[in-house]
């Protein structure tokens, strides 16, 4: 993404600087292709759009005055929101509908329909191309050529509905249909957040209708698979920012802002998270530690406090910092990366001095530096975070890199007041060379070396590596997915273990896929049939108390849920009627023989088995992940490890604490006898096997000689 952001705005300096030439227009038609592969990469590059119509605009018209200017710019934002939500959104969206009518009401295949919708849509654009040329309107030929090659470089994406037919072993969302690639393409799984009007943190919900039909594929045609959610509240506001009601963020926004439980937010209290936490906190903190210098590289998320001002993750310039004050572990510390703020200063005489000497340049450069850093702050509308997120803001560092550069100019002019010009040209290299990049890799390569630690890289074997043979391990999302799945996938490290995302586990393509068979391991004990738990069907199973006083057996329950007898439903307020679950107490008989011969346990542990396992359901409501869990849990038999790395939290696990025993980076369900004196699972090891694992097949990251 760095890299196409990097080209076009080179490229479009290289039209700049041969506009007047026959073909030069060739560049912008390059910048448009660019921009359509970067589409699949990432779309920081579209943030460019503004600053290159501008210098277009600059270019190619003689009447310039601040009318024209502010139409060049709306011109540039309607180009922006053209490629972003007409290119690359409805464009999939349109096909989608298409397809629907093709295979619901004509009755033709899958893909038919977006077929015929791609055809007419290239028989536009040819016909649009051949008309302008007849009618010799250069600028409409342009135009179209640029929405062409955008096309062609969007068109990368067709390798995703192309792999999801093939099936492979990671899948996310199996997209082989128009209407799955637009929900992915759109990241439909992490919703949407509010950007001009929203609730606040502390807003009731006072009505939810039912939005758009949500479809899926079939056997046969598309199918409703429920309804988008429109939610309306009690009470809103204009640029909402502490909007979020997640677990966490309430707490978080009551915390940052100072706030009582028992205090109303503000309209002032949105604006100060606005400008404290999100532009402040989550993007000029970022801006500083690369040109002003940092203290660590710790999560700058929590106020450390007590040391005159320094808080983990925070920017320094290392003159002002008050160092003779800090801990010894923070100024011994190789993170610890002041820059004394030089190339800030240096950027900023390069920001001056090209305001002075060139203003609609600089204008063009500002442009690009705001859409690369405020609009997407604006955008994003972050709440708490689970990291840092400098990562997003690399175009706007660009942009200050250029006036970097600029500013050895405006030093080199400065300098030759004093001295001649060759002299001050020599100086003033050598200054800025020790300013910028001498000084940034004296201070920051020991931080930024990776090259001898092989922590990520170890622990995924560890965790793989933590389970019995042929093991089921359930993980997080993230941190506890990629790695994992790039130890197994590529380096071929446990190809027995089934890795179970719990974050995708309650997705009905998910969990079809884990009806199948993945490199070496079997498919999961999951028997439902597909129509038990497709999208729109027991997406939610309410828990409605029945009074049942005795442990129901699993499988029992199962049937239960899953069953479609009307009498084994309730209903709810808006007439539907759903399966539920009538009691929380939960029981899984066992049989020892099986444990055994299994090799859950050796033969000598089985005093320890308990004759049943007990625990209580620890949610309030099942989703399709709790559905396919209990599915295998009553299936499994014991034939199956089932394990949980030791990452996940409580609300994970189901309520299985009692009977989870560590045995390394997982937990192990084994069904010993419970400790009445115990119900939880962070004292409870397998010490036999966790010793075994620890001193025989662990790595342990190269801890002993990797650079600090």
């Amino acid at each position: 993404s760095g890299l196409c952001t990097a080209i076009v705005f080179w490229a479009i300096l290289k039209w700049d600087a041969h506009s007047d030439e026959p073909g030069a227009d060739k560049w912008i038609v390059f910048i448009a292709y660019v921009i359509g592969l970067s589409i699949g990469i990432h779309l920081l590059n579209l943030l460019t759009i503004p600053a290159i119509v501008l210098v277009y605009y600059f270019r190619r018209y003689k009447n310039i005055n601040l009318e024209s200017g502010i139409i060049a710019f709306l011109i540039s934002i309607a180009i922006l929101a053209f490629v972003q939500f007409g290119i690359r959104g409805y464009t999939v969206m349109f096909a989608a509908y298409f397809d629907y009518f093709f295979v619901n009401t004509i009755g033709m295949g899958f893909g038919s329909g977006a077929i015929i919708f791609f055809l007419l849509l290239i028989g536009s654009l040819i016909w649009g191309v051949r008309y302008s040329i007849r009618k010799n309107k250069p600028v409409m030929n342009l135009a179209f050529l640029c929405v062409i090659f955008i096309y062609f470089g969007y068109g990368s994406f067709a390798y995703i509905p192309i792999r999801a037919t093939a099936n492979t072993d990671l899948n996310n969302s199996h997209p082989d249909n128009a209407f799955m690639l637009y929900w992915y393409l759109n990241r439909g799984q992490y919703g949407s957040v509010p950007l001009l009007t929203g609730p606040y943190y502390d807003a009731k919900i006072t009505e939810q209708q039912d939005g758009s039909t949500v479809y899926a594929k079939g056997k046969n045609k598309y199918e409703p698979a429920g309804h988008d959610l429109v939610t309306k509240y009690d009470h809103n506001t204009f640029l909402p920012r502490i909007y979020s009601q997640e677990k966490y963020d309430p707490q978080f926004y009551k915390q940052w802002l100072q706030l009582g439980d028992n205090d109303t937010p503000t309209f002032g209290d949105n604006l100060k998270f606005m400008f404290s936490w999100q532009i402040y906190q989550m993007y000029a903190r970022y801006f500083l530690w690369n040109f002003a210098g940092r203290y660590n590289q710790q999560d700058g998320q929590q106020q450390m406090g007590g040391f005159h001002g320094y808080t983990d993750g925070d920017w320094t310039t290392g003159i002002f910092d008050k160092a003779k004050h800090l801990p010894k572990s923070v100024l011994n510390d190789n993170t610890y990366t002041p820059l004394y703020a030089l190339p800030l200063i240096l950027g900023l005489i390069g920001l001056i001095y090209h305001y002075r000497h060139n203003k609609r340049d600089a204008l063009i450069i500002t442009l690009l530096w705001f859409f690369t850093s405020i609009a997407i702050v604006m955008y994003v509308n972050q709440p708490l975070q689970p990291r840092e997120r400098d990562y997003s803001y690399v175009g706007s560092f660009y942009a200050f890199a250029i006036w970097i550069g600029l500013g050895v100019i405006g030093l080199a002019e400065l300098m030759r007041r004093k001295l001649n010009a060759r002299t001050a040209g020599f100086v003033t290299i050598g200054l800025c060379l020790l300013i910028a990049p001498v000084l940034l890799i004296k201070q920051e390569w020991k931080s930024h070396d990776r090259s001898t630690k092989l922590t990520a890289h170890d622990m995924a074997s560890n965790y793989q590596n933590s389970c019995p043979k042929n093991a089921i391990l359930f993980t997080g999302a993230d941190n506890d997915t990629y790695s994992l799945w790039y130890a197994q996938e590529v380096e071929g490290v446990r190809p027995d273990v089934r890795i179970v995302i719990t974050t995708l586990f309650g997705s009905d393509w998910y969990i079809h896929q884990m009806q199948g068979k993945m490199n070496q391991s079997a498919p999961l004990p999951i028997t439902m049939a597909y129509d038990k738990y497709k999208a729109g069907t027991r997406d939610y199973i309410p828990y409605s108390d029945a009074k049942v006083s005795d442990s129901v057996e699993l499988k029992e329950l199962f049937d239960f849920i899953t069953s479609d007898d009307p009498q084994a439903k309730v209903e709810m307020q808006d007439g539907s009627k759903l399966n539920y679950l009538p009691t929380k107490n939960f029981k899984l008989t066992v049989n020892a023989d099986d444990v055994i011969k299994n090799g859950v346990v050796t033969a000598d542990q089985k005093s320890r088995i308990a004759d049943s396992m007990e625990w209580k359901f620890n949610g309030n409501y099942i989703t399709k992940d709790n559905l396919a869990f209990i599915d295998i849990l009553s299936h499994n038999n014991w034939k199956r490890p089932i394990c949980f790395s030791a990452t996940m939290g409580s609300s994970d696990l189901n309520g299985l604490e009692p009977y989870l025993y560590k045995e390394g980076f997982v937990y192990h369900l084994i069904p010993f006898k419970k400790d009445a004196k115990d119900d939880g699972r962070q004292t409870k090891v397998n010490t036999m096997v966790m010793y075994s694992n620890m001193m025989n097949k662990f790595k342990f990251g190269n801890y002993k000689h990797a650079k600090s």
